[in-house]
């Protein structure tokens, strides 16, 4: 699918706000008396948006703050807590204004202080934060991170309390929509400047988005009213939003059939046939691949031959259609489609091709022996960690059976919810996990970077200088065609050494009451439910 296509369509979703269910409004109600509620996909690790990595921690992020850009319903960047800026002849140079109205939810107001603290402290060896190498485009942020320049050498600087100057590392044209992914957040300098735990409860959570955070029972439920400091308060119209959280899918599937939740996602396999055929679910695009990674510096993942006969023995189309039916596509490579190439109208993954065959069990057993375990004799006791999800157990037990199958290596199962789950990939504390990635900018480069040798989400614990080089070189060249090559150069490199295990490109199930209007769903898979209501 072009990535006009898939644009297309999902702004024709997006505006459209909903699906139909055959349910009924409910009358003239004022509808922002009506709390949205949201099933949420599970419990957040950390509400710091200098901390936070994963959709959990996102879609909670999304409604509490705002950086200086957001996305519209076109999945273009517009000004949010910035009115506008400008950009240097050479393109290092950015100037952002922020707003005089702009307000925290205690009714201080938004500086450009606060943007250059949270951006500073993230990059800070300090907080280690896992995904650091999203501000690594400022210049000196990536040695800063590193330890070699001290904070003052960042390219971030608060001019006075309205005027934010930031210079990069080199022409980065989609900075603007990098600033409004959740790690350019700002944070409320006073509060957290002395104790950052402020960030972790209700009560002391200071935000500046549409909505603030009210009450939160950890893996059950959370709430959050309008902010009536925000800047754009007009605009906001419900009064409340509830998120349920529920890890599993199914009980999120009951929930919206038992009117508790209005909106959710990613119901089980099993169901997605006869929700959509009673037309309460939507199949529509979504910029992300699903992935395993291999813990590479342990045996026997250390062995690239290893890792590719485990990535060929698997048939990613019979995934696709009897556990997954979501209408995912196979994946031969990591970057998955939808996102420009060099040339106008071209997608770069059909420019790039497949890396591998699906289902190659010939090449897997020949690359098995040559490892040193022909039919998987030898192999040491092997374990495939997954986030507690109905969906994610499907999956990893087709890869199960179809490795017992095709190569005689037996897998161990195990699960764990999801901030236990985050905890042991950053630590690295697994063989195979389950893994997966949506895009923050329609890039190639959202997807490349994740494996630059300190890339905190590089949960594969992968190094390889040269991938590095490229991912640096692509980062810094300017003309777009060379700069694309450069990208499917790294892919390639990546693809060869087999850190990890694409499965599919991922699709995304929506189930939404039809009486739910205005959010915004964007190309990185977020809501913004800023002006969503319940008629």
């Amino acid at each position: 699918m072009s990535f006009k296509k898939f644009l297309s369509l999902l702004i024709a979703i997006t505006l459209t706000g909903a699906f139909l269910t055959g349910c009924t409004s409910t009358g003239n109600k004022d509808s922002s008396d009506k709390p949205v509620r949201f099933g949420q996909l599970g419990e957040p690790e950390t509400l710091d948006p200098r901390k936070a990595t994963g959709q959990p921690e996102g879609q909670f992020l999304l409604q509490m703050y705002e950086g200086l850009t957001a996305y519209d319903a076109d999945n273009n960047a517009v000004p949010a807590a910035a009115e506008k800026w400008e950009v240097s002849a050479d393109g290092l140079t950015y100037t952002f204004h922020i707003r005089q109205n702009a307000k925290w939810s205690n009714g201080d107001q938004v500086t450009a202080q606060d943007f250059e603290y949270a951006w500073k402290t993230l990059l800070s060896p300090e907080i280690a934060s896992r995904y650091a190498e999203m501000l690594f485009y400022l210049k000196n942020g990536e040695a800063y991170n590193s330890g070699k320049v001290k904070a003052e050498a960042v390219g971030v600087k608060a001019v006075d309390p309205n005027t934010l100057e930031v210079t990069l590392e080199a022409p980065t044209p989609y900075f603007p929509q990098l600033t409004a992914c959740y790690s350019y957040f700002p944070v409320h300098k006073k509060t957290v400047e002395n104790n950052a735990d402020r960030t972790a409860n209700p009560e002391t959570i200071i935000s500046n988005g549409p909505f603030k955070l009210t009450a939160w029972s950890h893996n059950e439920k959370a709430e959050f009213v309008k902010n009536e400091n925000y800047w754009d308060a007009g605009k906001v119209k419900a009064k409340k939003l509830e998120f349920s959280i529920v890890e599993s899918n199914t009980t999120r599937v009951s929930l919206f059939e038992n009117d508790q939740i209005d909106l959710t996602l990613d119901p089980p396999p099993s169901d997605v046939e006869r929700l959509i055929k009673e037309k309460k679910a939507e199949i529509t695009p979504h910029l992300g691949t699903y992935y395993y990674s291999f813990e590479v510096e342990k045996a026997p993942f250390n062995n690239p031959k290893v890792r590719k006969a485990l990535t060929l023995a698997i048939d990613r189309s019979a995934i696709v259609k009897e556990v997954t039916k979501a209408k995912q596509i196979p994946a031969g490579a990591f970057v998955p489609l939808g996102i420009p190439d060099a040339a106008k109208g071209s997608d770069f993954r059909n420019i790039g091709g497949d890396y591998f065959k699906d289902n190659d069990i010939e090449t897997a057993k020949k690359l098995l022996a040559e490892a040193g375990y022909p039919d998987g004799k030898g192999l040491p006791p092997i374990t495939l960690t997954y986030n507690t999800h109905e969906g994610h157990k499907a999956i990893a037990e087709a890869l199960q059976e179809m490795w017992k199958k095709n190569l005689g290596v037996q897998v161990e199962l195990t699960n764990q919810e999801w901030k236990v789950f985050l905890k042991t990939c950053a630590a690295g504390d697994f063989q195979i996990a389950r893994d997966g990635w949506s895009a923050d900018f329609p890039d190639p480069m959202t997807f490349l970077s994740l494996f630059v040798s300190n890339n905190g989400n590089n949960h594969a614990h992968w190094k390889n200088a040269q991938f590095d080089q490229l991912v640096s070189q692509a980062k810094t060249t300017t003309a777009p065609a060379s700069r694309v090559k450069i990208m499917h150069e790294a892919e390639a490199l990546l693809m060869e050494e087999m850190p990890v295990l694409p499965i599919y490109f991922y699709t995304m199930t929506y189930m939404i009451k039809p009486n739910v209007k205005g959010f915004v769903h964007t190309v990185t898979d977020y809501i913004y439910f800023k002006e969503a209501y319940v008629e």
